[in-house]
């Protein structure tokens, strides 16, 4: 940094479980070395020290020794109310994050113990959490609040927080510069195996659709996304399964999983090809679900500038961003493969010629984002 050139990239899976392993990708001289190494069972402290180590490897390392690091930021998933902007860890910090725990239970104590472990492993660098909510701290309380007794917001902290904060904000900024307005009114869609959608105004955020956790919304690999209450009371008293079993159900054995057996939209769109009913409905809700939400912050923003796909789905599935967007020609959206205008800088159109609102793919990079702004904290 500030060139943002990529020294090197990788990922540590299945840690804390047997067969956790370790892909590790330098770039030199315009070539990619990847390096993959088994590591056993590791739990967060060793598969970081793994990584230490192989970045500091003669053959596919890009540093000397720990000291050479002066930065590293930590994606935390939530900040609730007390963090709405990036910070450099401290003590305080750390208690604040540990009291933040009910609000992300799944996500938030490993986290924590990945600031732990690279205080260890990097004594002498700052470290830095990049919250996944704060983008979404600007939403009004007209849109953050939920219609159920103030005492909960107040002794809870119960209302929308909102999610994929670093990537809706990445891809809204890329966008808003590639229209040459920083006013633009601006749509994103966040398209996972985690979903999410935000309607932003001259680069705040007005709207989310992800809540007090990342469960509601748009429908996703494992996630139901919105749904009625009252379902879930009708289940518990129907069959007895407790509150916890619930909560699994919706989190990790729902969405696209839950109606035609598959979280993976290469595996949905394979079922359907084999003429699975099931998987073509699967794929029509998906679809379905994004276009109300369309119309939704059309109306909150009072007319959108451009709606923009990213993700892994967002950016590599074309049927499903026809199909989100289909039939809203009277809104001034209309979707074209055949008139995909690429740029150079990684942005492309989809919209027909004639169109008021651009369709834009803007390739996400959480990474990136994550290191500009801490950056920024570091020089500032």
């Amino acid at each position: 940094m500030p060139d943002a050139k990529l020294e090197c990239s990788g990922l540590v899976e299945r840690i804390g479980s047997d067969g956790t392993f370790l892909i590790h990708k330098v770039y030199k001289n315009n070539e990619e070395v990847v390096v993959k190494k088994e590591l056993g069972n590791l739990d967060h402290g060793g598969s970081l020290a793994a990584v230490v180590e192989v970045m500091m490897d003669k053959e596919s390392g890009v540093i000397s020794s720990p000291e050479e690091i002066n930065v590293i930021g930590h994606r935390v998933l939530h900040g609730g109310r007390a963090f709405s902007e990036t910070v450099i860890v401290n003590d305080a910090i750390k208690a604040q994050i540990k009291k933040l725990f009910p609000l992300g239970p799944l996500h938030l104590p490993a986290n924590y113990t990945g600031i732990e472990v690279a205080e260890k492993l990097f004594p002498s660098a700052k470290q830095i959490a990049v919250f996944d909510t704060a983008f979404h701290q600007t939403i009004p309380s007209v849109a953050y609040k939920y219609a159920i007794s103030d005492e909960y917001y107040e002794k809870n902290g119960v209302r929308v927080y909102g999610f994929h904060g670093t990537s809706h904000k990445y891809v809204s900024e890329k966008a808003a510069a590639y229209l040459g307005n920083t006013n633009a009114k601006i749509i994103t869609i966040h398209l996972g195996n985690g979903c999410s959608m935000a309607a932003i105004n001259a680069g705040k955020c007005v709207d989310t659709s992800m809540g007090l956790g990342p469960l509601s919304g748009l429908i996703m690999g494992t996630r139901c996304g919105d749904i009625d209450a009252s379902v879930i009371f009708h289940i518990m008293e129907r069959t007895g399964v407790t509150a916890t079993e619930l909560q699994n159900v919706l989190n990790k054995k729902s969405g696209m999983l839950g109606l035609c057996g598959y979280s993976d939209m290469r595996d949905v769109k394979a079922a359907i090809k084999n003429g699975s009913e099931s998987a073509a409905l699967a794929y029509e809700m998906y679809a379905y679900r994004i276009k109300k939400y369309i119309g939704s912050y059309v109306a909150v923003l009072n007319g959108v500038d451009a709606i923009v796909f990213t993700g892994g789905i967002g950016e590599n599935d074309g049927a499903m961003r026809a199909l989100s967007v289909k039939d809203l020609d009277f809104l001034g959206i209309t979707y074209s493969e055949t008139s995909a205008k690429h740029s150079p800088d990684g942005i492309t159109e989809y919209q027909e010629p004639s169109a008021r609102i651009k369709v834009l793919v803007v390739p996400t990079n959480e990474e990136l984002e994550i290191a500009k702004q801490c950056y920024e904290l570091s020089e500032g």
